[in-house]
């Protein structure tokens, strides 16, 4: 059998069905932008922030306390810590705590999503000090992140 003839045996039905979905996906999608409930959007919401924080920004690597054996203390999950990096050159620009995220964030809501959209102190306009990203984040991503935190209190345990 020819190379093109099985490529043509497997395209096929794999194209097929993604265009015979297609319809499914798109009236999926409208039906939930058109009649989610609130709750149900804030869940989507709040594991949006998770996601963030916890797989892509990595938020407690700094932001939770480590044990005596050098790991993170998931009871204490972003309630802030002694930062674990070091700065690889000298700086006075280091931060050595991290403060707590969970619960209430420092700040106001809207100073706390500034922060993560431009990576500016909300006490200063500055850059944030190292190793703190210097975010830039969209407002959508900034809102579940503080979502996702408020969500935590400020005594829950993480999943990390």
């Amino acid at each position: 059998m020819s190379r093109s003839r099985i490529w043509s045996m497997l395209a096929v039905p794999a194209v097929a069905l993604l265009v015979a979905a297609q319809p499914l996906v798109a009236q999926t999608q409208h039906a939930d932008a058109a009649g989610k409930p609130a709750a149900a959007a804030t869940d989507d919401k709040v594991a949006r922030g998770r996601y963030i924080v916890e797989e892509v920004a990595m938020c407690g690597r700094c932001h939770s306390p480590v044990d005596q054996h050098g790991n993170r203390d998931t009871t204490h999950w972003l309630q802030g810590g002694a930062v674990g990096l070091a700065p690889t050159v000298a700086t006075d620009n280091w931060a050595i705590v991290a403060p707590r995220l969970a619960g209430t964030p420092p700040g106001t809501d809207e100073q706390f999503m500034h922060l993560l959209m431009t990576g500016e102190s909300r006490n200063n306009g500055r850059p944030l000090r190292q190793p703190m990203p210097q975010f830039r984040m969209s407002r959508a991503d900034a809102e579940a992140v503080l979502a996702y935190l408020k969500s935590l209190g400020t005594h829950q345990g993480g999943t990390n």
